[in-house]
């Protein structure tokens, strides 16, 4: 009779965890995403070992960053004043067209044996051009694909699962792509792969909803944005440990070509390993969210995760085995993700249905569009003082900025009590 009970219980944990799945264009989407998005890691992963192979330098590697990035710090704002405004899914079909056209010119570029440093900065500017626009658009039509606002958080946890379980699948095996075949490849897969989500997307039945033209300008609405994210304290105050961590926590990811062969001493596969195991725990930190069908205790949790990411990375940055590294970068993803994920779930639960693009869009330019300026700054720092207290650094200070957020919860718990 226990047996049976607890059988039931897991089926139904089980059931909640995927329940926005229940939604058809949700599911399309999910489904077209889980095909595309190790493509993406795949790609990423050799674009940071081709720039080292090619130049030897952690500036550069800082500067390609730097070129994909920033773009959503300058765009994405304007792309969230447009995702209140016109069709989500149109631009979302031609800004993955985009992405997939530009991916197969660099393989070309490689195959032809013409591919240079400079070739991959303008291709990387291009394709940020494309994400600065299609995350914006593509959070803010997570509520046309999933019309029951009780599952949204779900649908945000699963995201972000999806996502993770590709970071965590799709660098190992670009690492053995590039160990047999070259860079090359792995631009093609991760090309073709948008092929997936375009036809996901052309295949969904999303109701035509009539928008009232805004009789005010794009800057005029952008600066409301602004304004309504300043006098909202939860929203800045989220706001602001997104844009803390994004910009001197994120960046230690464009060392990892450098960690894999100079302090590691391993190859491309290395470099697969480690930023694989940066998956791992991002993916268990979204399988952990996506189980939670409840806003309370979510600030708590952001602290929390944040010192698990702070510390890691302190840790990793110190460390000279391969075995233990892993580890630690485990707990750096997990810390990472749930911090980040647990931030955009608050944001997306508590601002206004007609806000809700340009503060979608303001979270997306916090999380990528403060990167790239990080990666510039300890592109250089490294330079001068070696990756290892460059990363040390960085983390060090998102603790300091942790500890600082903890003495805002009170805040954000009395706004999540009024949603």
């Amino acid at each position: 009779m226990l047996s049976n009970l607890n059988f039931k219980t897991d089926r139904l944990k089980s059931a909640n965890a995927v329940r926005s799945l229940r939604h058809r264009n949700y599911r399309l989407y999910f489904f077209g995403q889980l095909i595309s998005l190790p493509g993406n890691w795949i790609q990423n992963i050799a674009l940071g070992w081709l720039v080292y192979r090619l130049s030897d330098s952690a500036l550069l590697l800082g500067v390609v960053g730097f070129a994909g990035q920033i773009p959503s710090l300058l765009l994405t704002p304007l792309a969230g004043v447009y995702a209140d405004r016109i069709d989500r899914r149109k631009v979302l079909v031609t800004t993955q067209i985009i992405s997939m056209l530009i991916a197969l010119t660099v393989s070309f570029l490689i195959f032809s044996g013409k591919i240079q440093v400079w070739h991959i900065i303008v291709s990387a500017a291009l394709n940020g051009i494309a994400n600065a626009f299609d995350t914006p658009f593509r959070h803010a039509f997570l509520v046309n694909m999933v019309t029951d606002r009780k599952d949204l958080q779900n649908a945000i946890a699963l995201n972000s699962t999806l996502f993770n379980t590709a970071r965590f699948a799709g660098p190992p095996l670009g690492g053995l792509l590039i160990a047999l075949s070259g860079e090359g490849i792995c631009f093609m897969i991760n090309g073709f792969s948008y092929l997936a989500v375009i036809i996901s997307l052309l295949a969904m039945q999303v109701s035509v909803h009539t928008k009232n033209i805004s009789k005010t300008s794009v800057i005029s609405d952008l600066l409301s944005g602004l304004k309504y994210a300043y006098k909202s304290l939860p929203i800045r105050f989220l706001l602001v440990m997104v844009i803390t961590t994004s910009l001197l926590g994120l960046p230690f990811q464009v060392f990892m070509p450098v960690f894999a062969r100079e302090v590691l001493h391993g190859n491309s596969q290395t470099l697969g390993y480690l930023i694989g195991a940066i998956g791992a725990g991002a993916l268990s930190g979204a399988v952990f969210l996506a189980t939670r069908s409840t806003l309370k205790g979510i600030p708590l949790i952001i602290f929390v995760s944040a010192c698990m990411f702070s510390f890691g990375l302190m840790a990793f940055s110190v460390s000279s085995g391969l075995l233990v590294s892993l580890a630690l970068l485990v707990i750096t993803g997990f810390g990472m993700v749930v911090e980040f994920a647990s931030s955009n779930t608050l944001l997306q639960s508590m601002v206004d249905d007609q806000m809700r693009g340009r503060i979608v869009a303001l979270y997306s330019m916090s999380f990528m569009g403060f990167t790239p300026l990080g990666s510039l700054m300890m592109g250089g720092l490294a330079e001068i003082a070696g990756v290892q207290v460059t990363v040390f650094i960085a983390g060090l200070c998102c603790l300091t900025a942790a500890l600082i957020f903890h003495r805002k919860i009170p805040h954000i718990r009395n706004a999540i009590r009024e949603v």
